[in-house]
């Protein structure tokens, strides 16, 4: 059923630069019935767990994320790129294959003992969703799971993430 959702991604080549085949979840979403049957499988993946908050990056994560959090009966926390949440906010710095990037989340988004599941599009390299683990763990939130839709597991994200529960629907192997 999972590999059915392979269908509705588009690979766009030489983006964001040459050399680098995206992965582009637009025209899954502009299906009702990809959109319908991804955000199932997703919510089977962790009706049971117990989710005070979902925490979506951006921008793809807020998407599902948000779907999902109404669905867990969960409160809903969009983790950002620098300068874009207006209250005062914890931050992550992280590194990127060349150089480093931020992260953002408002330092009241979360309540200590908080069950998190985190949630964005796609799991590459790992950079990003440990430094919200590391954010989310920061503000006193419990990481429970790390749900993607889909894994080039070619590049390892999963080794950053070892130390938590990591679920995804589409597996590239190979890019």
């Amino acid at each position: 059923m999972n590999n059915d959702l392979k269908q509705y991604i588009r690979d766009v080549p030489d983006f964001p630069k040459k050399g680098i085949i995206f992965k582009d979840i637009t025209t899954l979403l502009k299906n009702p019935v990809a959109l319908k049957l991804t955000l199932d499988i997703l919510y089977d993946r962790v009706k049971d767990l117990k989710i005070d908050k979902v925490v979506g990056i951006e921008a793809r994560g807020f998407i599902f994320g948000a779907l999902l959090a109404e669905k867990l009966n969960a409160g809903f926390v969009p983790l950002r790129k620098p300068g874009k949440l207006p209250a005062e906010v914890f931050k992550q710095t992280y590194e990127l294959e060349y150089g480093t990037d931020t992260i953002e989340i408002h330092k009241d988004a979360i309540s200590k003992g908080d069950r998190v599941l985190l949630h964005d599009d796609l799991l590459a390299t790992g950079g990003t969703a440990k430094a919200a683990c590391d954010l989310i763990e920061k503000i006193g939130g419990k990481m429970v799971h790390a749900l993607f839709i889909m894994e080039l597991s070619f590049l390892n994200g999963r080794e950053k993430l070892k130390d938590y529960k990591v679920d995804s629907l589409i597996n590239y192997s190979s890019e």
